[in-house]
């Protein structure tokens, strides 16, 4: 008997299941889809796709159809999710196309162990012809956008760029994000705060109200005086309060929320972030056993299986009884959640994640440990959290401090890797009496300025796009990886910025297509292929319905909209070392590059140079390792004779104290600032940070 799987890592595992009976090859993704080269849809007749085998492919869609002429079953076990769905389509039709009479069948699971792939082999079903439709429907129209609006971008702009369904509105919301930061005027305000001690135990608190009224000191002035006003004079303690809060367990993963955490967590890119889950998911080997150890993680359901629920309870109830609820803890479905899928989880429970650390590389240990916490916390009991609160009277000011300490760690007892900041800290403060007096130390004026917004992070634009219905587990992080590989986006201390190049495609989409970069059109896109999926839609009534107006505005605009193209070149005055011609900064698919203008005599290019090498006077280009693996750094064009690095980007700026170059430097403190590179210069200098030695390449 022949099963077929999706990767080779997954039919490692299941091959170690199933026994010499069956044979697992692997189908590598997509066989067959639509051509590369053109739009490959029969828009007059009913939108059908023209559908070929993948160049390249044709070998293996051979080796699958030999290997099942050889048996006497076929079972189809792609994911279980549309691409899954329409992948087990097109390998049933095109192994039936040489064996019609083949029985072949579909399996699916929800995980990678003995039981649960035994249990699918014993309840196979038929092909689920809605998924295919809905999958198809989505292949049409993404297609249909993309292969009109492209060849417009590379008419218009440059060639080799794209636009697409999703990824046009993420870029929008980005670039709306960036106008928002840009046209923030951060306004001045004031605080002030009050150090006091009691015995050994010292405090702070912040003044809340001056006069009976909540303080707004318009500037320092004005703060310094409050300050004065109530300096040498006693502070004595007033009022106490104390209340208690319950802090309930988060429910299990999403894909989202998955991608999220581990990029506040662990400083995960979405798209690291599910190669390790996927990892996780097809098997590694835990001694001489391989196995899957979390269920599949492209999902949008909190759903728990009653099986996992009474193991995760058996676990609880062995190792944190004190932490076991009477009754399993129950979530709440998101409303637009498909709930195909149980919520990401470990498959075996009692594999926490120092039991397995040996069998992990680093992030896989990491990523594992977040699903394991977080799962296994969704069944223990509620923690509590106590905080108290003292007014302290200064003459016509009281100060009001604050502190919190947990009472009862309930869930928190397995939080370790998942722990927020604010989770680990708790604020101590001295008991006090009312009444009594405390030696105050400093009574001080803070200055503060308002914040803007903030730029979109992989877990804050993944955020957004669930909550207006974007997208769906599975587009995340590919919508992420496509804006930056365009280099629409580019990536600065986890913040997503737009280029200029992707502000310019942006500004052309939101101007003379609207719709297609509008959310409500593109959350209502995903709600329609929802219901062909449930049979409640025609999606070919709603491809006619869309794509007529499409089609004619796409065409009126190629016509009408002037060219941008060259408009993002910049003449300079470095001259081709080849041919003696100036060199014009162009903008590549990586970036911007210098390109001889004798092309096409004279091909030559070269990196942008950011800098000077203090060390021997070469340019200082952006480089990285051997076959582009790694992260990025700022050398030497002289290396290996120089082989001065560092890894904070040139400024393009030289320090006024010394010469050397100044770099773009980012701390949790300070935030985005300049600094000098040379550590024995103090402008503007972070001490600990300095150039060093190239790596070999």
């Amino acid at each position: 008997m022949l099963v077929i799987v999706e990767s080779p890592a997954k039919a490692k595992t299941i091959e170690k299941y199933l026994g010499s009976k069956y044979t697992v090859l692997a189908s590598m993704g997509h066989l067959i889809d639509l051509p590369k080269s053109r739009v490959g849809i029969d828009v007059e007749g009913g939108f059908e796709p023209e559908y070929l085998t993948i160049r390249g492919k044709a070998k293996l869609l051979k080796e699958l159809q030999k290997a099942a002429k050889k048996s006497s079953l076929v079972l189809l076990a792609s994911d279980n999710d549309r691409e899954g769905e329409a992948i087990a389509f097109h390998i049933r039709n095109a192994i039936r196309s040489k064996e019609a009479e083949l029985p072949i069948e579909r399996i699916v699971f929800n995980e990678i162990t003995p039981q649960a792939i035994r249990d699918a082999v014993k309840a196979p079903r038929g092909i689920d012809d809605t998924k295919v439709d809905a999958q198809k429907a989505r292949r049409v129209l993404d297609r249909l956008v993309g292969y009109n609006l492209s060849p417009l971008l590379w008419k218009k702009v440059k060639n080799g760029l794209s636009a697409g369904r999703v990824q046009s509105v993420a870029l929008r919301l980005i670039c709306d994000r960036e106008k928002e930061v840009e046209s923030f005027l951060p306004e001045e305000y004031w605080s002030i705060e009050g150090d006091f001690r009691k015995g050994r135990g010292a405090f702070t608190g912040e003044l809340v109200l001056w006069k009976g009224e909540k303080p707004e000191p318009r500037g320092e002035a004005a703060a310094k005086a409050i300050v004065e006003a109530m300096q040498g004079k006693p502070a004595a303690v007033g009022e106490l309060r104390e209340s208690e809060k319950t802090l309930r367990p988060k429910p299990p993963f999403t894909t989202s929320k998955l991608q999220q955490t581990a990029a506040n967590r662990l400083g995960f890119t979405s798209k690291k972030t599910m190669q390790i889950a996927q990892q996780l998911y097809e098997g590694v080997n835990i001694g001489s056993t391989r196995i899957g150890l979390i269920t599949y993680m492209r999902t949008d359901s909190t759903r728990i299986s009653e099986t996992a629920i009474a193991e995760v309870r058996a676990y609880l109830g062995e190792r944190f009884p004190a932490e076991l609820p009477p009754s399993p803890n129950a979530y709440a479905a998101d409303g637009k959640a498909q709930d195909a899928h149980e919520a990401i989880r470990p498959t075996i429970v009692t594999y926490d994640p120092d039991s397995v650390k040996e069998y992990l590389s680093k992030d896989q240990q990491k990523l594992y440990a977040l699903v394991w916490e977080r799962f296994v916390a969704s069944q223990m009991t509620n923690a509590k959290v106590r905080s108290s609160s003292a007014d302290i009277a200064i003459g016509e000011g009281v100060f009001r401090v604050t502190s919190s300490r947990v009472v009862e760690q309930g869930f928190y007892k397995v939080i370790k890797v998942g722990a927020a900041k604010e989770d680990k800290v708790e604020l101590s403060v001295p008991e006090l009496r009312s009444g009594e007096e405390i030696k105050v130390e400093l009574i001080r004026p803070e200055q503060h300025f308002t914040q803007g917004p903030s730029r979109f992070t992989d877990a804050s634009i993944i955020k957004a796009l669930e909550e207006q219905g974007i997208g769906r587990p599975s587009t995340y992080a590919p919508t992420i990886s496509v804006i930056l590989e365009r280099y629409y986006v580019s990536r600065e201390n986890r913040q997503l910025v737009p280029t200029t190049l992707g502000r310019m495609i942006s500004d052309i989409l939101v101007e003379y297509f609207p719709d297609v970069v509008n959310v409500a059109f593109t959350s209502g896109m995903e709600a329609m292929l929802d219901e062909v999926e449930d049979e409640r839609a025609d999606w070919v009534g709603k491809m006619r319905e869309f794509y007529g107006p499409f089609k004619r505005k796409v065409d009126e605009v190629m016509e009408s909209l002037q060219s941008y193209r060259g408009t993002l070149d910049e003449p300079t005055d470095i001259v081709c070392e080849k041919c003696g011609k100036p060199m014009v900064k162009k903008l590549g698919r990586f970036g911007y590059f210098l390109a001889c203008t004798g092309f096409p005599e004279c091909r030559n290019t070269r990196s942008i140079p950011l800098g000077k090498c203090p060390r021997c006077g070469g340019d200082i280009v952006a480089r990285r390792r051997a076959k582009g693996k790694g992260r990025e750094f700022y050398g030497c064009t002289n290396y290996p004779a120089c082989d001065f690095i560092t890894y904070n980007k040139p400024t393009g700026s030289s320090c006024p104290q010394c010469g050397w170059f100044l770099v773009e430097k980012f701390d949790k403190k300070s935030g985005s600032h300049k600094a000098c590179i040379n550590p024995d210069c103090d402008y503007l200098h972070t001490h600990g940070e300095e150039e060093g030695h190239g790596p070999e390449d």
